[in-house]
């Protein structure tokens, strides 16, 4: 997403040309390429697909609207399964229209994990509930902090449902480095991603998220919370800005590896 103008295959030998190991892939752009194709286009580069995103999105009251949604996330669950990657980012989605049941919605979350982590199990696939920052919480995820995500995710072994540390959506929250300890303890840190918080917001705040060292974000800080907490995996960036959209991707990705070098591994590393 960081770099989402370029199409795959450039994409992919951007990233292979700078040296980084793995690419966490969107299901829109597979679909448009290919999901057959895309798996083999990575798979002849070398790289691994760190995680696929998104499924989700669970919190309808509307049967039909619910079934439809299990459906589409099965179907994440055998995309994920397909281009070979363990692990399935979850946006939980938002109150439905007319609701102001929190609660509610986030129960809901509970009970349809029931039925999709033991369905992504079966497909060597783990379900990895992202919560996003509270100002998301109306429209696109009610599940805002790593304590209701956790909350959520130990209902469910932790091969089958974990969670997400996104250092967008965390990094304001006092109680994130008990959260990021209790979630390593379980075994539960299932991806780990990056991106600054920049002010003043864009209109629709979407697209938001800065470049690693632009904004208020304490990347070595998270680095270290999450390897203390005993991660060893990916580490992506996933960058939501249209001023980087609006640049040559490959620039996008070099300058994304050295900011990473910089703001995150230290400059000795």
């Amino acid at each position: 997403m960081t770099a989402k103008q370029l199409p795959l295959p450039e994409l992919v030998n951007g990233l292979v040309g700078l040296g980084v190991p793995g690419v966490g892939l969107w299901r829109e752009p597979v679909a448009r390429y290919g999901l057959a194709a895309t798996a083999a286009l990575v798979a002849d580069a070398g790289l691994s697909v760190t995680t696929l995103c998104r499924g989700g999105f669970l919190t309808a009251i509307d049967p039909v609207e619910r079934a439809a949604a299990l459906a589409d996330n099965r179907a994440a669950v055998d995309e994920a399964a397909a281009l070979g990657t363990d692990t399935l980012v979850l946006v939980s989605g938002g109150l439905p229209a007319g609701s102001r049941d929190l609660a509610g919605a986030r129960e809901r979350i509970a009970d349809a994990l029931t039925e999709l982590g033991p369905y992504a199990a079966e497909r060597g696939v783990r379900l990895a509930i992202e919560p996003l920052h509270p100002m998301y919480a109306a429209d696109r995820c009610v599940v805002s902090t790593l304590e209701q995500a956790l909350d959520l995710a130990e209902r469910f072994p932790a091969e089958q449902v974990g969670i997400v540390v996104d250092t967008y959506h965390l990094w304001w929250d006092d109680r994130v480095a008990a959260q990021i300890s209790r979630a390593g303890a379980g075994g539960r840190i299932h991806s780990f991603q990056l991106a600054d918080w920049v002010t003043p917001l864009p209109a629709g705040v979407l697209n938001g998220r800065g470049q690693l060292g632009d904004g208020a974000v304490d990347m070595r800080w998270f680095r270290d919370a999450v390897a203390e907490a005993g991660y060893r995996g990916p580490v992506e960036v996933e960058i939501f800005n249209d001023g980087l959209w609006a640049r040559d991707g490959q620039e996008v990705l070099a300058e994304t590896v050295t900011r990473y070098r910089e703001c995150v591994v230290g400059d000795s590393a």
